[in-house]
C-alpha cells in the first residue's frame, strides 16, 4: 500500500468503533513497519483509562494498605511515599531493587500464571454485541452504586463469576463501575 493509499484509506475509508485502529497503526509505525502483538496490546492499554483506574484501585485499597499498615509507606492524599527513602544511600536503594526485584521474580517461578487468572477469567469471549446491550439496560449506569459512565468507566461482570459456574448468558451479566468490579472479584453478587 502507498503512502497516499495509507491518507487515503485514514482520512476516508477508515471506520471507527474503537480506538484501536490508529493505535495499531501509529505503534506499527514507531517499529518501523512490524511489532508483536503483545506491542500493539501494550500500546492500546497504555490508551485505556480503565486499565490505570483498575490498577489506581488496587493501590488505593490493597497493596497502599498493607504497606503504610506495615509502616512501610505513607500516604498523602492520592501520593505515596516509602518512608525513609531520603536517608538510603545509593549502594542501599541498588541492593533494596535487587532485593525486591528477586522477590518478585521468585514469586512468579513459584505461582507462574496462576497470578493473572482473574484477569484472565475475566476476559472471555462475550461479543460486542452482548456487551452493548448490558449496558444499554443498565442505562450506562453501575447496577452496584449507580455512577454513570460519563464519571467512572463501566465493565461488564458476571454476576455469578465464570470460576464458580456463571454462564456468558446475557441474564447472569451486569454493568459495573470498576471499583464496584474490583471490590466484587470472584464473589457473586449475593455474596458481594
Amino acid at each position: 500500500m502507498t503512502y497516499d493509499h495509507l491518507v487515503d484509506f485514514v482520512e476516508r475509508r477508515m471506520r471507527m468503533a474503537h480506538i484501536y485502529q490508529p493505535v495499531m497503526l501509529l505503534t506499527l509505525l514507531q517499529h518501523d513497519g512490524q511489532c508483536s502483538e503483545t506491542d500493539i496490546a501494550k500500546a492500546i492499554s497504555v490508551h485505556d483509562p480503565t486499565q490505570i483506574e483498575y490498577y489506581e484501585a488496587i493501590t488505593r485499597n490493597m497493596v497502599g494498605r498493607v504497606l503504610t499498615r506495615h509502616g512501610v509507606v505513607k500516604r498523602d492524599g492520592k501520593s505515596f511515599s516509602l518512608l525513609s527513602a531520603e536517608a538510603l544511600s545509593k549502594e542501599q536503594r541498588a541492593k533494596l531493587r535487587r532485593l525486591l526485584e528477586a522477590k518478585l521474580d521468585q514469586y512468579v517461578a513459584k505461582r507462574g500464571e496462576r497470578i493473572w487468572q482473574h484477569r484472565k477469567l475475566a476476559l472471555g469471549d462475550i461479543s460486542g454485541t452482548i456487551k452493548y446491550e448490558v449496558l444499554r439496560r443498565a442505562s450506562l449506569c453501575c447496577e452496584l452504586c449507580g455512577v454513570s459512565n460519563r464519571d467512572r468507566a463501566l465493565e461488564v461482570d458476571h454476576i455469578v463469576p465464570r470460576n464458580h459456574g456463571g454462564s456468558d448468558d446475557e441474564a447472569n451479566l451486569q454493568a459495573l463501575c470498576y471499583s464496584c468490579n474490583a471490590m466484587k472479584r470472584d464473589r457473586d453478587a449475593t455474596d458481594f
